[in-house]
């Protein structure tokens, strides 16, 4: 940021770092800058800060504004100038401005979900399952595999909740479907139901 540097000893402020605006200088505490010497008015001038260019105005001061030795009333300040307030001497150190413009952060949008080429969607994780749930509160869709199951013990499912943030699930699809036994499975039970019915009958 702009910056005068006071060369003058016995002033207790030896930096003004000037803000964007005005800047009022004077001996008076009511200024921005305050530079308490006799011979510097009260509301000796004020200095203009753009981000283009660095203006100083003299207010009528008792004992004038200077700029490399020449009194003016208005004047550009550049860098390497001496300016003289009355009898204090201050040097122009930088006129640069430093505008500080605060970023913007875009709030993180949720990635939708893969769609199969039949128009379903695809389980986040698990590519191969369609997704037949969604997540009430954080969105996620997911198949029947991700849902977590809240039940009692030896009684039916009270609650089905999302393995993200465990809040309950809604269905968006059909309901997945029971892999069908074979028929070879089937008579395997048969079977075995029989084997054992006549094992137990055999031990009476």
């Amino acid at each position: 940021m702009a910056r005068l540097l006071i060369k003058t000893a016995g002033v207790e402020s030896q930096w003004l770092d000037l803000k964007l605006g005005v800047n009022h200088i004077g001996r008076s505490p009511d200024n921005d800058f305050q530079i308490a010497h006799p011979t510097v008015s009260g509301a000796h001038c004020e200095i203009l800060l753009t981000d283009a260019s660095v203006i100083i105005r003299d207010n009528d001061s008792t004992n004038g504004t200077f700029v490399d030795g020449r009194q003016v009333k208005e004047a550009t300040l550049a860098a390497g100038q001496t300016l003289r307030l009355g009898d204090v001497e201050l040097v122009v150190e930088t006129t640069e401005v430093t505008v500080a413009i605060p970023k913007f952060i875009n709030p993180e949008l949720p990635v939708p979900p893969a769609v199969s080429n039949d128009g379903a969607m695809i389980c986040p994780r698990h590519p191969q399952s369609h997704a037949s749930y969604q997540c009430t509160h954080c969105k996620e869709v997911m198949c029947d595999a991700c849902v977590h199951r809240l039940r009692r013990r030896g009684s039916k499912v009270l609650l089905l909740l999302c393995p993200i943030c465990s809040n309950p699930v809604t269905l968006i699809g059909p309901p997945p479907k029971k892999k069908k036994r074979s028929l070879f499975a089937r008579l395997g039970e048969t079977v075995k139901l029989k084997i054992t019915r006549a094992i137990h009958l055999n031990q009476r």
